[in-house]
């Protein structure tokens, strides 16, 4: 073994005293309960201060109660449930400056400069963006006398980290996104209970999912449930499309 080459592990307590929050944004998905006890369980293993924000980025807007405290326990139990316990809400507020700036304030009051948002495209652009502008927020706070010359300085960073909830698998970089899994079974159980009724009946049915921009949902449901004809966003149909589909079905049939 080649001792120039060192090891390298996260010790337990390596970050004591650090405030870190987690939030679930945007529209939920299976699978952001684990993100979630994955987060908190890490966060104190590490030794930091870990929060939920609930009600994603409208509890991080209003502060109070909706900024909470998380130990071990309070993820226990609720890595098989669906959806997220801490809350998910549009939140108009973020979208205006002023709205940033009590979420800032909310955040440095608490100590709270590490942020792991779990949410789509619009959560993590948020997020983004808060992060471009977290240094002028504070400016201004302090210049409002918001906060102090202290926490200005102590606070002067905010690291974020983003976690893709969204059951489209549409983001780079990673394999599956949170909660694809579960809507692809979803949907394989949903076409198994109809397709007995298309073959009583000989018909065709037509299934829609979800996706936007994203084919995947669609193209493996019809590769796993035996589909004759799959139409997704990065292919669209030509001009003819309904003589070429009437046609296809026409033929399965015979």
């Amino acid at each position: 073994m080649d001792s120039s080459k060192t090891q390298r592990f996260i010790e337990r307590g390596s970050h004591k005293g650090k405030g870190l929050a987690v939030f679930t944004s945007g529209g939920d998905s299976q699978g952001m309960n684990a993100a979630v006890r994955s987060v908190v369980r890490m966060g104190i293993y590490l030794g930091c201060k870990v929060y939920f924000i609930r009600e994603g980025y409208q509890g991080m807007v209003d502060g109070g109660d909706n900024i909470e405290e998380a130990n071990w326990s309070s993820v226990s139990s609720i890595i098989h449930k669906g959806g997220t316990i801490i809350g998910s809400a549009r939140c108009m507020d973020f979208v205006q400056k002023e709205g940033r700036l009590k979420a800032a304030c909310n955040l440095v009051t608490r100590g709270i400069t590490n942020l792991v948002v779990i949410g789509g495209d619009g959560s993590l652009t948020g997020a983004n963006l808060f992060r471009q502008e977290w240094s002028d927020l504070l400016d201004e706070l302090l210049a409002n006398n918001r906060i102090t010359k202290d926490q200005r300085e102590k606070y002067k960073y905010l690291h974020i980290a983003g976690l893709v909830g969204s059951i489209d698998n549409d983001f780079c970089g990673t394999d599956m996104t949170i909660g694809t899994d579960s809507a692809l079974h979803r949907i394989i159980e949903a076409i198994d209970a109809i397709v007995s009724t298309a073959y009583s009946h000989q018909r065709t049915f037509i299934m829609e999912v979800m996706g936007r921009h994203c084919g995947y949902l669609a193209l493996v449901t019809a590769l796993s449930s035996e589909a004759d004809f799959v139409f997704i966003p990065e292919a669209p149909p030509a001009v003819d499309w309904r003589d070429k589909l009437c046609y296809k079905l026409e033929q399965a049939r015979v």
